[in-house]
């Protein structure tokens, strides 16, 4: 833990929380704070901090909130559990038929609105030149409108803090999921469940034109109701509008090679120069020694990566990244597809397909060592071919490079998927009713929320 995170608890004597109603959700939360959604938009000012504008405001100060449980922390702050506090309950009103039962009810449903708090530290972040990753993920927050992405409720700018309020997801997430599975496995139902909602929140967020780039089962939140919400986003990649065009493509069909009996994948093609590793341009046009079975489907299909943008940033975490950041060559959209089948790999196996003895070697497999499959469990053949297309390591040929989710959708592991009513998909897992523990009554029992 940062030593600048021990001051916070000292500090928040002296938040001051800005929210406002100028935008409503238009989504059902799980946390219930719906009635009380809002977003502040931020903009950076002249020296480089944030500075709130809205429509209407009000300020809470901290009798109206507590700060109970702390969530996790990651590189540019930490998240805790803000509970905002029953207000004074009102006079009664004469006119008012059953007013004490109204009152009642109301006032139990507004002490249980609750929200994720991730608290920055703005002369921490400054110090460490991380003014940019927080501004970026505000700056995306503030876009978002989709189930399985989080909403931005309010945002805090206090003279030392910064605090972004979100959904409060209490099943924890992916990682700590999988690790209460038997075996710390899930099942082909499950991982085909949580892959397509990760597969729905990144066409989506490629449409906005933002590469997420930090995909792992740490940032795969499970709501109230069972579904998904992904996390984090001060690493992602927020490109401009002109590399984003979604267009309408007529006859262009995704191929399918059928299931492989081998358990390797092809070796990395020698042609790695940045031009081949643009998303949307391949130079490799690779001779069939025979006719691969091909699945036509009809009617056109919507494409809305962004296929454009390229960075050369080496961010993400190692058992994760993809061989274009690995190797610096540049990168697009096409990472997200390859995390998508690195953690189908290890919600299937309980493993990392790539992961060594250390990061170096971690490294070095990703770019060089062939995927293996292991022996056990026994894993459907459709699951496993949809893992060699997604974890290819030249990214020009990688499913999901030219036509995004859509060749992901068609792809016979998710037969059967509804995916215009994936959100009414009953969910293999639904966490109980949630319960705040305070730190004081169980001191010494870690809570595993993020």
């Amino acid at each position: 833990m940062e030593p600048w995170l021990d001051d916070l608890a000292d500090d928040l004597q002296s938040l001051s929380f800005t929210s406002c109603s100028s935008a409503a959700v238009n989504r059902s939360t799980s946390s219930g704070s719906a009635s009380n959604s809002g977003s502040s938009s931020l903009s950076p000012s002249a020296h480089g901090s944030f500075s709130s504008k809205h429509l209407r405001s009000c300020t809470l100060s901290l009798a109206d909130l507590n700060f109970s449980l702390r969530l996790g922390s990651g590189d540019i702050g930490s998240v805790y559990l803000a509970e905002l506090k029953s207000p004074a309950p009102l006079p009664p009103d004469p006119n008012a038929v059953d007013t004490n039962e109204n009152n009642s009810d109301d006032n139990s449903r507004r002490s249980q609105v609750v929200f994720a708090a991730k608290v920055m530290d703005k002369k921490e972040l400054a110090s460490r030149s991380k003014e940019g990753r927080a501004r970026t993920e505000v700056e995306i927050l503030k876009l978002l409108d989709h189930p399985f992405l989080p909403s931005l409720y309010a945002a805090i700018d206090s003279p030392r803090w910064l605090c972004l309020l979100t959904e409060f997801c209490p099943g924890g997430d992916l990682h700590i999921l999988r690790q209460r599975q038997p075996l710390k496995r899930f099942s082909e139902s499950s991982v085909r469940f949580y892959a397509s909602e990760m597969v729905v929140a990144l066409e989506y967020l490629h449409m906005l034109g933002i590469v997420y780039r930090d995909l792992k089962p740490e940032n795969v939140l499970v709501r109230a109701d069972g579904h998904i919400m992904l996390t984090d986003f001060d690493l992602s990649l927020k490109c401009d509008d002109s590399t984003s065009t979604p267009q309408v493509i007529l006859d262009r069909k995704p191929s399918f090679q059928a299931p492989q009996t081998k358990n390797t994948i092809d070796q990395p093609s020698s042609c790695m120069i940045p031009n081949c590793i643009v998303p949307a341009v391949s130079c490799f046009h690779p001779k069939r020694k025979r006719k691969r079975k091909t699945v036509h489907r009809g009617g056109p299909e919507f494409v809305a990566e962004p296929i454009d943008v390229r960075s050369m940033s080496f961010v993400g975490t190692h058992e994760y990244l993809a061989p274009e950041i690995v190797s610096g060559e540049g990168h697009g959209s096409p990472v997200d597809w390859w995390t998508v089948g690195v953690i189908m790999f290890e919600l299937f196996y309980g493993v990392t397909p790539f992961k060594g003895v250390d990061h170096e070697l971690t490294l070095a497999n990703i770019v060089a060592r062939a995927l293996e499959f292991p022996k056990e469990p026994a894993v459907a053949a459709a699951a496993k071919d949809l893992m060699l297309q997604l974890l290819v390591k030249d990214p020009a040929r990688r499913l999901g490079s030219t036509m995004g989710a859509s060749a992901i959708k068609h792809h016979p592991f998710f037969q059967g998927i509804n995916w215009a009513l994936l959100r009414c998909t009953t969910p293999p897992y639904v966490p109980p009713p949630f319960r705040r523990v305070s730190d004081e009554s169980c001191p010494a029992t870690p809570v595993d929320y993020y």
